[in-house]
């Protein structure tokens, strides 16, 4: 007999961990999209740069990603599993 989808553990874990990475970028957006307008919006002229970047830049697009890369990471450590993908007969 053949498994519910809905009820098979893999894709109740693979749902979750699609809505964590949808989660992470949206995230990943909102930060961007914040430094980078919300910093960026002023005239050129009062900008304050930091290693040389503009300051909307280095927040939104280094730290970011940054950021992101050390998220992903503790996401993937802790929050998915390892698990097989492979059919499991009944016998």
């Amino acid at each position: 007999m053949e498994k519910n989808v809905w009820t098979d553990q893999r894709y109740k874990a693979a749902n979750r961990e699609a809505w964590i990475g949808l989660g992470l970028v949206i995230f990943n957006f909102i930060w961007w999209y914040g430094f980078a307008y919300g910093l960026g919006s002023k005239s050129p002229e009062d900008y304050h740069y930091i290693f040389g970047f503009p300051a909307w830049f280095f927040f939104s697009c280094i730290l970011g990603f940054i950021v992101m890369m050390i998220l992903t990471v503790f996401v993937v450590k802790f929050f998915f599993k390892d698990m097989s993908l492979e059919t499991e007969e009944e016998e």
